[in-house]
């Protein structure tokens, strides 16, 4: 981890700066997948899953069979613990659905906002090196309460051909309609303009790689919508010494172990704990399976240390995270000044590792420092809002002159008429 002590502002903008692949290959690269799957359709899905995936896939679609088998092979407590989980998730999404209200904006003039469920969503969910079954909850549950009719969902297969079954009991639990063995920026063409076996659909959704995040910028340039430019995972920690070393040190791991290409960031108010940290990370390290990829995730990560909170907030909110951890004595006090971030977790014991899986809220985030601008995905996000008016005769007299007024000014004459007519048969 590269260390900066005190950066100075003009040296933030280099700092805050994520890992990234060669923009122009990257670009090319995924353009021409895209292209592969709009013309070849399947052919080109079996073609770049053996390419990329190692494994040969007959059947696209999986089917009832190997769903059964999916949920009798796992163990009953993993089951347990994705439904307390589902659970969660369930409670914190439905509180946020909302009433439609209506209002009077003068006598006889009526509006109101209707929430519509998006039709047809697509969620994508990685399962090479680690598949997220728990990405599924975060999507499907929300998407199931808005009341989507259709949810498609793809995912990489093995080298054998074949799903991780918690990816697909936890599909089961909460209703995804069709599951398909297709991952990568193919997978994300499939769904945006549809093969013989995958629909197309209105809205994708879900984290991946880099190449999984291309993708989904590029089929919006044909109109496709999607949840955010959400890309490879990060954390920012901000710590001070009365947080625990051995608790810092787990948290940015877990990040780390995400992929290469993840990013973690460690914010201190002073050096007291910093070696403490790099030891703890050291011997934690050497327990990580993911060891060699945690390790490469580090090599592009940062300590940012700042005499005063003011200057750490401020750089925080620059960098804005999709995950921050406030490890300080006043961390309560400090978080109302955070503006930028994905999700944030208060004190020693809230860490993200309990976001990403079952607290309840969204794990599903603005990453590379989208958080200025985007927030999570939300129960608003697999839904959209129809305003409505309805204006009496009443309501046109009050409203018409000023219409007319604006209208004429505007030298649009048409609206106008539109106006005019309406009054003159009144009168």
């Amino acid at each position: 981890m590269k260390i900066f002590n005190n950066p100075s502002r003009e040296s933030w903008n280099e700092i805050v700066k994520r890992p990234q692949l060669a923009l122009d290959f990257l670009d090319s690269g995924v353009r021409n997948i895209i292209n592969r799957v709009k013309v070849s359709g399947d052919r080109a899905l079996r073609e770049l899953t053996l390419q990329f995936d190692k494994a040969e896939i007959k059947s696209i679609e999986v089917d009832a069979s190997e769903l059964n088998n999916a949920t009798r092979s796992l163990p009953a407590a993993l089951k347990q613990a994705i439904e307390v989980a589902a659970d969660n998730i369930r409670k914190f999404h439905a509180t946020q659905k909302r009433q439609d209200v209506q209002v009077e904006t003068m006598p006889g003039v009526v509006c109101w906002r209707k929430a519509v469920p998006i039709n047809r969503i697509g969620i994508y969910i990685p399962g090479g090196s680690a598949p997220l079954f728990s990405t599924v909850l975060m999507l499907g549950i929300p998407a199931k309460l808005a009341g989507c009719s259709e949810i498609i969902l793809c995912t990489p297969p093995d080298k054998e051909g074949n799903i991780n079954p918690a990816i697909l009991f936890a599909a089961q639990l909460v209703g995804v309609t069709k599951i398909f063995r297709v991952g990568g920026a193919q997978a994300i063409a499939a769904m945006a303009y549809g093969t013989e076996s995958i629909p197309n659909v209105y809205k994708i959704f879900g984290p991946g790689n880099q190449y999984v995040t291309k993708a989904k910028q590029l089929v919006t340039e044909d109109g496709l919508a999607i949840d955010m430019p959400a890309g490879p995972s990060e954390v920012l920690v901000f710590a001070d010494e009365t947080a625990n070393p051995s608790f810092i040190a787990a948290d940015l791991l877990s990040q780390a172990e995400h992929g290469e290409d993840s990013q973690v960031v460690l914010v201190l108010s002073n050096e007291i704990i910093l070696s403490a940290i790099q030891k703890e990370i050291d011997k934690q390290l050497n327990d990580l399976p993911r060891k060699a990829i945690a390790e490469k995730s580090l090599f592009n990560s940062r300590v940012a240390i700042f005499n005063d909170s003011t200057s750490a907030i401020e750089f925080i909110n620059a960098y804005a995270p999709e995950h921050l951890i406030v490890m300080v004595k006043d961390a309560d006090s400090i978080i109302d000044k955070v503006i930028n971030a994905g999700s944030v977790f208060i004190g020693n014991y809230s860490p993200e590792a309990v976001g990403d899986y079952a607290s309840g809220t969204n794990h599903t985030l603005p990453t590379n420092g989208f958080a200025k601008a985007y927030a999570g995905v939300s129960l608003d996000s697999f839904l959209k809002y129809i305003t409505y008016q309805k204006i009496s005769e009443e309501g046109i007299k009050n409203i018409g002159p000023i219409v007319e007024q604006m209208a004429e000014a505007e030298e649009l004459l048409g609206h106008k008429k539109a106006i005019t007519v309406r009054l003159q048969t009144l009168n």
